[in-house]
Order: C-alpha cells, then sequence, then structure tokens
C-alpha cells in the first residue's frame, strides 16, 4: 500500500487531494514539520530534502509534489488523472503538471514578496506573463484539458487555490474564480481540505 507522508498546513494538500481522487487505499503518514520530524533519520532516508510531501510505494521512494503527481496518475490508469503515453493530449498534459511548479510557485511567490525581476532573469519569466497563459488556458476550461479532470488539475489547482482563496497572495480573475470554484466542487478536494486543516 501506498504511504504518504505528509503535514497539516503544508504543500502535502496537492498528494493528499490527488491520493483522494484515485479512491485507492493509502496510508497517511503524519510528519508533523512543526515539531522537525520531516529531519529525522528515518524520514531523510525517504526524501534526502527534509520535506513533505513524500511517497513510499514498496521499492519506490519519492518526493516532490509534481513528480508524484505523476507517478500516481500514471501508477493508477483507470483513474484516468492521466492521459495514456501515446495519447496526443499527454504532452500538454505533462507541461501543465510541470508549470505548477516551475511557473506558477515561482510567479506566486514573486507577486506575494512584490520581488522586481526582469523576466529575462526569471526562469519562469514573469508573473504576469504566467497567470495570462494559465487565463488563457482556462478560457476553454472547464479543465486545462478541456472536458479531462487530470492531475495537471490538482497540481495547478492546489497552488493557485493557496495563492488566491487562503492567503490572498495573488489578484483572482474570472476564469480562475471559476476554475477553483469546480475544483472545490470535487469531492476529493474537499475530503483533503480537511485533512489538511
Amino acid at each position: 500500500m501506498i504511504k504518504l507522508y505528509w503535514s497539516p498546513r503544508s504543500r502535502s494538500f496537492t498528494t493528499l487531494w490527488l491520493m483522494e481522487e484515485t479512491g485507492q487505499p493509502y496510508e497517511r503518514v503524519l510528519t508533523d514539520i512543526s515539531t522537525g520530524a520531516q529531519k529525522s533519520p528515518e524520514f531523510l532516508a525517504i526524501n534526502p530534502m527534509g520535506k513533505v510531501p513524500a511517497l513510499v510505494d514498496g521499492d519506490v521512494s519519492m518526493a516532490e509534489s509534481a513528480a508524484i503527481c505523476a507517478y500516481v496518475a500514471d501508477r493508477f490508469p483507470q483513474t484516468r488523472l492521466a492521459p495514456p503515453i501515446g495519447d496526443p493530449r499527454r504532452g500538454r498534459y505533462l507541461q501543465w503538471l510541470f508549470f505548477a511548479p516551475s511557473c506558477i510557485e515561482p510567479a506566486i511567490l514573486q507577486a506575494y514578496l512584490k520581488l522586481d525581476m526582469p523576466a529575462v532573469s526569471a526562469a519562469w519569466g514573469s508573473t504576469t506573463q504566467t497567470f495570462d497563459v494559465l487565463d488563457q488556458a482556462l478560457e476553454k476550461g472547464p479543465w486545462l484539458l478541456g472536458q479531462d479532470f487530470t492531475a495537471a488539475d490538482i497540481a495547478i489547482g492546489a497552488g493557485m487555490n493557496y495563492a488566491i482563496r487562503l492567503f490572498n497572495m495573488v489578484p483572482s480573475r474570472p476564469n480562475f474564480d471559476r476554475y477553483l470554484d469546480a475544483c472545490a466542487a470535487r469531492p476529493a478536494f474537499q475530503t483533503a481540505m480537511k485533512l489538511i486543516a
């Protein structure tokens, strides 16, 4: 059985939501970062970075939310959280899945901290460009791949919910509001929110 190492009020929400979407049994292993549990030798053997979430599935031990999303979506293909290999939509799915940590997260941080950084110096471009690109993608909706909800929506929806609805770090837009409403309406999202609180 998959073990998901998590902590309340952390980035673990993404992977909790993911696991709830699969409908598969999994074990939640509380790793209370407020007590430094993530720095224990046992946890560092799972994730040397000392961060949650982390996942163990038999001989597989891994960390990083987007990587966990990719792994779990492929591990349980019956959930249809990822287009299968060979499906032309798979490329776009992977692009959005990794857009979350490589563009959305740094853009949120830049906006929140009001960092003045030239777009040519930032690997994600600019905050405005990042949110414009996401806004345009969501116009077609309801999800990033149109009618198909995927793990990419979990990765991006979790980050945007955190930034807009929980901490008011970035301003919302109509397409973001519609998207986040759709995310929040999912039973797995609601369960994960209760777990993380």
